[in-house]
């Protein structure tokens, strides 16, 4: 079990490509940002989103929202701040990529939906009043190097029958509900042997619950993360789910990972190779289905400083 590991220590080269050319990085084109995707967004034929297609740039809700709505594959560069009023569906095969360090979408969220083969990077999400980015009834999905803070419900939630989904060096601050995997106990019906998730190298920074909160998956695979204060509980693992919490850095945070959940019961997590700062030890128990891809694994008293300086907008 658990077979396809490479232990390495981080590299400060992780991000070669963004250091080579210095602050030249927000001038090239969308599809030039490094593509370093692990984890079960790489499973079920792997994710390339918008892939080739011409970048085009957009700086207006407008513009954003026939872009991403399009049935055809896209590259859509974010330039600047977009304001929504609703909840924006995301059609297949697109790349949502932000300019700079700046690119940043508020007011509302999007809606990844009855679609597959979509990556979304570098872009800030702000006061959004629904979730910042819901993924339902959608394969293949990678999430990166975005940064969340200030929203009303989830930051990141992914439910219904979603499944290979990656989600990795997201920055996550000022928020209550983080990021929810499956949205009921009596979805059975849909969500059993699907929900499998990456959550990789993210940085949850005072933030309250949900890192994740998980249903049906199994296996989840929760791997060096940084939990930096994070208020009332790292992970939870419920109703027939598998987390397997390995090579994380857990600092004040008293509650990091458990398992059960409000009226949701216990279910299977396997806990290694973690690291503790004053931070509680964790509650965990079962066994969880193998890993089929391979990783690498970070020395877990290492992530604090790699995820802190490589997470988040501004980095690729």
């Amino acid at each position: 079990m658990f077979s396809n590991i490479t232990r390495k220590p981080w590299r400060a080269a992780l991000l070669t490509a963004a250091v080579l050319v210095g602050t030249a990085t927000a001038a090239l084109p969308a599809n030039a940002a490094p593509f370093d995707l692990a984890g079960w967004a790489t499973q079920g034929g792997g994710t390339t989103g918008g892939g080739s297609a011409s970048p085009v740039t957009v700086s207006d809700a407008t513009a954003f929202t026939n872009a991403a709505k399009s049935t055809s594959p896209a590259v859509i560069r974010v330039s600047g701040t977009i304001t929504l009023s609703s909840m924006t569906k995301v059609a297949s095969n697109k790349t949502i990529i932000g300019v700079g360090s700046g690119a940043t979408i508020t007011g509302s969220g999007l809606n990844i939906a009855n679609a597959s083969n979509v990556i979304v990077r570098n872009v800030n999400f702000r006061n959004w009043n629904d979730d910042a980015i819901n993924v339902q009834y959608s394969t293949r999905v990678w999430l990166d190097h975005n940064a969340f803070s200030n929203g009303y419900d989830g930051a990141l939630d992914i439910k219904r029958a979603s499944d290979y989904v990656t989600v990795s060096w997201n920055k996550f601050s000022s928020h209550d509900k983080t990021m929810l995997l499956g949205h009921s106990d009596d979805n059975a019906s849909e969500d059993t042997g699907k929900l499998r998730v990456t959550y990789h190298h993210n940085w949850f920074n005072g933030t309250n619950q949900r890192h994740p909160r998980v249903r049906f998956g199994n296996p989840v695979h929760v791997y060096n993360n940084y939990y930096g204060g994070v208020t009332s509980y790292g992970v939870a693992s419920t109703k027939d789910a598998g987390v397997l919490v390995e090579g994380n850095f857990f600092e004040n945070t008293d509650d990091p990972f458990h398992r059960g959940e409000g009226s949701s019961p216990a279910a299977n997590l396997v806990a290694r190779n973690n690291h503790f700062v004053n931070s509680g030890s964790g509650d965990a128990g079962g066994s969880v289905k193998s890993i089929p891809y391979s990783y690498t694994l970070d020395a877990a008293s290492g992530v604090k400083s790699s995820v802190t300086s490589g997470a988040g907008t501004g980095k690729i």
